[in-house]
C-alpha cells in the first residue's frame, strides 16, 4: 500500500510546505496553510487531450506570429458580450463568481440554451439533470431545442473521457470547487484538486482552442474560494454581486486579458430568469411621482458606464444620547467626514443628530462624485425641505467645502439629459472642453457647497 503523507498548503497561493508555519513562505501572507493527505500512486497524472503523443512545443519568434485576431464567441447576452469585451475568445477560461443563490448558475444556463451555432457540454457537480431539466423549464422553455448537453459527474477522469470521446465547442463547468481527480488523495474543494482540476481544463482549452467558463463559490471574506492561483491561471474573473433580498445583480469584471476591466453588466432577477438591464437609469429611479425631503438623485460612473442614483437621507433627534450613523451603500468613513464638513464649513450642527443614509437599489457606489448628492440629502432631510424632481448632481466635497471636478462630465451630462431631467449641478470648471451645446439640460456650475444649497432651496 502506498505511503501515506501530509502536506501543507497555502490558500492564498498554492504554496507547498512539508510542515505548518504561521507565515506562508511564498506570499507573506497570515495563517493560510492549511493541511491536506497526499498519497502518491505510480503511473497516475492528471487527464487532458487525448493523441499526438510525443508533442512538444517549440519557440517561435515574435515577429513571425500571425497577428490575426481570433473570431469572438457571440453570446445571447449583450451585458456578458459587453464585460467580456465583446464575446468568448476561442481558447480562453472564464471563471464567474458570487455568492450562493445569486444567480451565476441561472446567468450561464440561460445564454447556453440560446446557442445554436456550437455544441455545449455542461457540467454539473452540483445538480442532477432532472433538477437541471426543471431550472431549463422556468428559464428558457422554449429554447430547449439546442445542442446542449447535460454531464452530471465530479471525477475529472471521467469528465475528459466524456470531452475526449465528443469534443465540445464550449465547456461549462459547474462549479470547479466540486471536481476531484483521481491521481490526488484530497478531498474535492481543497487547494490542491482546485489547482489541478483548473489547470487541466486550462491545458485543454489552450490546446483545442476550446473556451471553457467556470463558476466558483466564494468564503465568507467575499473572495473567490480555493488558491490564488486559481485567479492568476484564468484568463477572466467576472464577480456576480447583489443584495439577495433585492432584485438587481451587477456582473463586473475583475480580471480580463482579453477586454476592458472597467466594464460592468446589468441585470434584473425575475421569476423565469435574468432580465437584461440596459438603461440603468430604469432600475434606481422607479417609484419617483413626486418629491420627499432626503432624497437627492446623483449622477455616478461604475466601470466606463454612467446611470443616475437616489440617495435617500434621514436626519432625527438622537434618541438616546449618543448619535448613530447607519449606512447602507455607502463608505461611512466618508460620510463621518462629510458630516464633518457640514457642521465646520457651512455651520450645521449634526453632532446630536441620528444620520441614516441608504443608496437605493440596494447596489454599493465608490464614486466620490456621489458626495454633492449624499451632503444634500442630509441637508434636505435635516430642514425638511424637498428637492425638486428635476435636478441631478455631481461633484466630490473637499474638506474646505469646495466642490471639486470629476471625470467624465460629459458622459454624466448625457445620461441625465437622456432620462429627461431638466438641469444638472456640476463643479465649477469642470467643463473645459466639454461640447454641453447639444444637450438638452440646464447646466450649472457651484464652486462651494453654500453655491449648491442656495441654488437647491432658493435662500
Amino acid at each position: 500500500m502506498a505511503k501515506t503523507k501530509t502536506t501543507y498548503y497555502c490558500k492564498n497561493c498554492g504554496g507547498e510546505s512539508p510542515k505548518w508555519v504561521g507565515r506562508c513562505p511564498h506570499c507573506g501572507e497570515w495563517n493560510t496553510m492549511v493541511e491536506e493527505p497526499v498519497r502518491e500512486r505510480a503511473g497516475k497524472s492528471l487527464p487532458g487531450i487525448t493523441g499526438g503523443g510525443g508533442h512538444t512545443s517549440v519557440p517561435v519568434k515574435l515577429g513571425e506570429i500571425k497577428s490575426d485576431e481570433l473570431p469572438r464567441i457571440k453570446l445571447p447576452s449583450n451585458e456578458l458580450n459587453r464585460v467580456l469585451g465583446g464575446g468568448l475568445v476561442p481558447g480562453s477560461i472564464i471563471l464567474i463568481g458570487g455568492e450562493p443563490g445569486i444567480g451565476k448558475s441561472t446567468l450561464v444556463l440561460q445564454n447556453v440554451l440560446r446557442i445554436r451555432s456550437r455544441r455545449v457540454l455542461y457540467i454539473s457537480g452540483e445538480e442532477s439533470p432532472g433538477q437541471l431539466r426543471m431550472r431549463a423549464d422556468r428559464i428558457a422553455r422554449s429554447d430547449l431545442d439546442c445542442e446542449c448537453y447535460l454531464l452530471c459527474e465530479t471525477s475529472l477522469e471521467a469528465i475528459f473521457t466524456a470531452i475526449n470521446a465528443d469534443p465540445p465547442g464550449l465547456i461549462i463547468v459547474d462549479s470547479i470547487q466540486t471536481i476531484a481527480s483521481d491521481a490526488l488523495e484530497s478531498a474535492a474543494g481543497s487547494v490542491s484538486q482546485v489547482r489541478e482540476c483548473a489547470a487541466a481544463f486550462l491545458r485543454y482549452a489552450k490546446q483545442t482552442a476550446t473556451p471553457v467558463i467556470l463558476i466558483g463559490h466564494i468564503n465568507k471574506e467575499g473572495t473567490i474560494a480555493g488558491p490564488k492561483v486559481l485567479e492568476h491561471i484564468v484568463d477572466a474573473v467576472l464577480q456576480f454581486e447583489g443584495d439577495q433580498h433585492h432584485l438587481y445583480r451587477i456582473l463586473r469584471s475583475i480580471k480580463n486579458r482579453f477586454g476592458n476591466t472597467s466594464e460592468i453588466g446589468i441585470y434584473e432577477m425575475k421569476q423565469d430568469g435574468l432580465r437584461e438591464v440596459t438603461i440603468p437609469g430604469e432600475m434606481l429611479l422607479s417609484g419617483r411621482d413626486q418629491a420627499m425631503s432626503g432624497t437627492a438623485i446623483g449622477v455616478t460612473i461604475d466601470g466606463t458606464r454612467p446611470f443616475l442614483i437616489e440617495v435617500q437621507a434621514l436626519v432625527s433627534t438622537a434618541a438616546y444620547g449618543t448619535a448613530q450613523r447607519s449606512v447602507t451603500g455607502f463608505d461611512q468613513r466618508r460620510l463621518n467626514m462629510l458630516l464633518a464638513v457640514l457642521e465646520k464649513r457651512v455651520g450645521f450642527k449634526l453632532a446630536q443628530k441620528d444620520v441614516f443614509l441608504n443608496i437605493a437599489g440596494g447596489i454599493r457606489v465608490a464614486d466620490p462624485a456621489l458626495d454633492l448628492a449624499v451632503i444634500s440629502a442630509i441637508l434636505s432631510s435635516n430642514v425638511d425641505m424637498a428637492i425638486d424632481n428635476s435636478v441631478c448632481m455631481a461633484g466630490e466635497v473637499g474638506l474646505s467645502g469646495e466642490i471639486r471636478a470629476v471625470t467624465r462630465m460629459e458622459a454624466r451630462i448625457g445620461e441625465a439629459a437622456k432620462l429627461g431631467f431638466k438641469s444638472i449641478l456640476v463643479p465649477r470648471n469642470n467643463l473645459k472642453g466639454v461640447d454641453t451645446s447639444r444637450q438638452n439640460i440646464k447646466i450649472v456650475e457651484v464652486g462651494r457647497v453654500e453655491d449648491a444649497f442656495r441654488h437647491l432651496f432658493n435662500s
